[in-house]
């Protein structure tokens, strides 16, 4: 049900052509021709997926778990000892990855976001030295509960923190990274009260937007959201209940139909959909449906794909979530980005390809410097980048 957008379509013909099935707009070719698609490996070595310039030879590398590949041509090299899984009978030992220089000293680092539940850590870069990267605990061992944790600066400050579940406490909570040089040590600060919702291990769908207009962000979950404030380590943040749909991976914050209130988009972890919940008067939420094309979208981000100014969502099937246990579990692999519009239905679908899918983070960087974001996958299908042609 993709289609590409036609700006001279008229609305109702737009929406016929969006009922069409996903393979019969991708007949010719598994990837789309807005894409260039490079298979790094089809090993299973990780879900997590991220960038960065680990050797400092000023070209983007590609990290997947414990390893990392090296750019121009992709060559494997492992961080710590690690092996390939096997994606029918097991999970990695990497469920989200984030690739940045944490000890403030010139070099990339790469964080670890293992099983649900387990505490996070990261591996310090050894400046091109040989033997394993030091390991380091994030946040004096606490457990991160949920399954989508948020990469997201919540206190505007440039660096990356981690926006979670406190599994233990039950309690929203940010990690931020070290703030001097030398540094290695995250620091926990609680957004909500303990025993809220969506702090569960296992939880699904987290996100960070202003959902209130305020002028300060909030934190959404399924349940509805957490009204934020100016102190951002009070750990006494309200929850308003609402519906926000059913579990689903990271929630994104947006005005999807131009009315002034933000509203959230999020897709389905584990059953079929994607959706934006329409904010109503009062912040109440009604739900639609954007496409079912695909189950299992475990994994989101945002970026402006096509040069238009406006972000665009990014997602994909994560094949053989649950080991090929669930319905629909091996299905094609689909790939996809959805433009939202400025017009009813405010929402065009692209494919990008159907031959991977996502894991359980999305990496965009714009890897061959050619000034457009990229596209960057690890999962059970293996891992991919997926290098981005539009024509602005």
């Amino acid at each position: 049900m993709f289609v590409k957008k036609n700006k001279s379509s008229s609305t109702a013909t737009l929406m016929v052509l969006l009922m069409l099935p996903f393979q019969m707009i991708l007949s010719q070719s598994e990837t789309s021709s807005d894409f260039r698609k490079t298979v790094i490996t089809r090993d299973f070595l990780s879900e997590g997926v991220a960038t960065g310039d680990l050797n400092k030879d000023g070209q983007m590398d590609i990290i997947a778990g414990y390893y990392w590949f090296e750019a121009p041509s992709w060559k494997r090299h492992e961080m710590a000892p690690s092996r390939i899984f096997d994606p029918r009978k097991e999970y990695s030992e990497s469920f989200l990855n984030l690739g940045m220089d944490i000890n403030l000293d010139g070099w990339d680092d790469v964080v670890i976001i293992d099983f649900p539940g387990k505490m996070g850590f990261w591996f310090e870069n050894t400046k091109n030295k040989p033997g394993p990267w030091p390991k380091h605990i994030i946040a004096d061992s606490m457990g991160i509960s949920n399954e989508s944790p948020g990469f997201v600066d919540i206190d505007g400050d440039g660096r990356i923190d981690i926006l979670c579940g406190d599994l233990e406490k039950k309690q929203i909570v940010w990690l931020q990274a070290p703030l001097k040089p030398g540094e290695i040590e995250w620091k926990r600060h609680a957004l909500s009260y303990e025993n809220v919702a969506g702090t569960n291990q296992f939880s699904h769908g987290i996100g960070l937007g202003d959902l209130d207009a305020d002028g300060l962000d909030d934190v959404v979950v399924t349940d509805g959201w957490f009204k934020g404030t100016s102190d951002l380590k009070s750990g006494n943040w309200e929850f308003h209940e609402a519906d926000l749909g059913e579990p689903c991976s990271h929630m994104q914050v947006l005005d999807v139909n131009h009315d002034g209130k933000n509203d959230v988009v999020s897709a389905s972890a584990h059953r079929l959909g994607v959706w934006w919940h329409e904010q109503l008067e009062g912040q109440n939420f009604t739900t639609h449906l954007i496409t079912n094309t695909t189950a299992q979208t475990h994994s989101s981000i945002m970026a402006d794909l096509n040069g238009d100014g406006r972000s665009d969502y990014i997602t994909g099937k994560r094949f053989l979530a649950h080991n090929g246990n669930d319905a629909g579990d091996g299905d094609t692999p689909y790939l996809f980005w959805i433009e939202f519009t400025t017009e009813a239905p405010y929402f065009v679908e692209h494919p990008i390809d159907s031959n991977s899918g996502a894991g359980l983070n999305i990496a965009i960087a714009d890897m061959n410097k050619d000034g457009m974001p990229d596209i960057i996958i690890a999962n059970k299908n293996g891992i991919f980048l997926f290098e981005n042609q539009i024509q602005k």
